[in-house]
């Protein structure tokens, strides 16, 4: 069975669905996991091979910048949001704590805007702190990854509060969001657009999940649904064709859906353990795992309501816990989990194809797929480049030395990766 082929014309037309203009061919990135949020890109040739033994040497890195805690000299989040790339500008959501504060306290939120083409500094905006003060930092302030319509860019931080930023580096609106305290630990599901809205999945618990569509200009609220059936989540919806129509596509700790894009409410469910990986749809399955250890799903969305035993096709006992999310190349779903052990399974079967350890990689930052079949397992540091098949085949191996777990951005022939002090463009110069 073969993932659907993915062309120029089908990728514009998804970034176009999703609100952008797009203003040349050169891809945007407008979101956590790219256009599709399923972590493909339409762009061949990108680079094989980056970095080296010193900073001076550092083959195909096309330029290099300091992220907003390192130009202050700060102590930084975990900061494990990921680059996005829009209208030619790269932004990063980050958090720190300046001098004389202690990580008790309120980081620091900053929005930073660098030039594509050269790394320049556009701006860093802060972004006021929301009502929640975090005790377990073990998530972190900084999860989620910004999202952009092309016009503004929509940022979400652990403090429970969501804004919105013109190019210019604006404020435009600002949303403290309801019911933080009942938040898991921290908020990991990042913002996503959806024509003029901008979703956001608040699964927390029974009693308060809901799913929030924010009117992109004025951050009103458009429409929410409550979840009762549901309970908590760190996983991003993806906007996905099944069967000849839109869905959302949502994975939750006790549940894996698809639900309607024009007001959110369930098409179809089934029970079963979710939660931190981002569900992926391809060859006619929607796939997840929940990312903290237990069984991996496949199902094929046909019917409505909740769907019977015979709609999954295929489970995995257990998929150990790996806080990134697959990915799926042709006939074959790549899935990296600790201890940094990458496993492929045939898409139509579920038969494992091969196992291997990819030492030093993040199993936090989430693979990207290119035509040609390549896969890239990077970030800013440890990164693994392999040939999609039934068999392994690593194509090179390469390293940053600033270990980071933010997922790649694509652009214009280009990989942005974030590291934990810099922001580096990996191509030509």
């Amino acid at each position: 069975m073969h993932a659907p082929a993915f062309s120029i014309s089908r990728a514009l037309l998804l970034v176009t669905l999703l609100g952008l203009a797009p203003k040349s061919l050169a891809e945007e990135w407008p979101r956590f996991r790219g256009p599709t949020g399923m972590g493909q890109t339409t762009e061949k040739d990108l680079p094989l091979t980056w970095g080296g033994e010193s900073a001076d040497k550092h083959e195909n890195v096309a330029w290099k910048a300091p992220l907003p805690s390192a130009v202050a000299g700060a102590k930084a989040d975990l900061n494990q949001s990921s680059p996005i790339v829009s209208a030619g500008r790269v932004f990063v959501a980050t958090s720190h704590w300046p001098e004389g504060k202690t990580n008790k306290e309120f980081p620091e939120h900053h929005v930073a805007c660098y030039q594509a083409e050269d790394g320049k500094l556009v701006w860093d905006k802060v972004v006021e702190p929301g009502p929640w003060l975090l005790s377990d930092l073990r998530g972190g302030y900084t999860a989620p990854t910004p999202a952009s319509d092309g016009h503004r860019v929509y940022v979400l931080f652990g403090s429970a509060v969501l804004a919105a930023l013109d190019f210019e580096g604006n404020l435009v609106w600002r949303k403290e969001l309801a019911d933080f305290k009942s938040f898991d630990v921290a908020i990991g599901a990042s913002p996503i657009v959806l024509g003029d809205k901008v979703l956001m999945l608040c699964d927390k618990n029974n009693r308060h999940s809901s799913l929030t569509a924010f009117d992109s200009k004025t951050g009103e609220v458009a429409w929410e649904i409550k979840r009762p059936d549901v309970a908590f989540a760190h996983s991003t919806p993806v906007v996905a064709e099944v069967d000849g129509k839109s869905q959302i596509l949502v994975s939750a700790s006790n549940a894996i859906q698809g639900l309607d894009p024009a007001d959110g409410k369930p098409l179809w469910w089934i029970k079963t353990p979710g939660d931190a990986c981002s569900p992926i749809y391809a060859g006619g399955l929607v796939y997840s795992d929940s990312g903290r250890g237990g069984p991996g799903i496949a199902v094929e969305p046909l019917g409505s309501g909740l769907l019977p035993p015979e709609r999954i096709k295929w489970k995995i006992d257990q998929i150990p816990e790996g806080l990134s999310s697959p990915v799926i190349v042709g006939e074959y779903l790549y899935r990296m989990h600790n201890p940094q052990v990458l496993k492929s399974f045939k898409l139509a079967s579920g038969e494992q194809a091969f196992s291997t350890r990819l030492v030093g990689a993040s199993t936090l930052a989430s693979p990207v797929a290119t035509p040609e079949g390549r896969i890239y397992f990077a970030s800013g540091g440890k990164s693994y480049v392999l040939k999609s098949g039934p068999a392994l085949e690593i194509l090179a191996t390469n390293d940053l030395g600033d270990g980071g777990h933010g997922s790649p951005a694509i652009s214009a022939g280009r990989i942005f990766l974030k590291g934990n002090t810099t922001l580096f463009a990996v191509g030509k110069k």
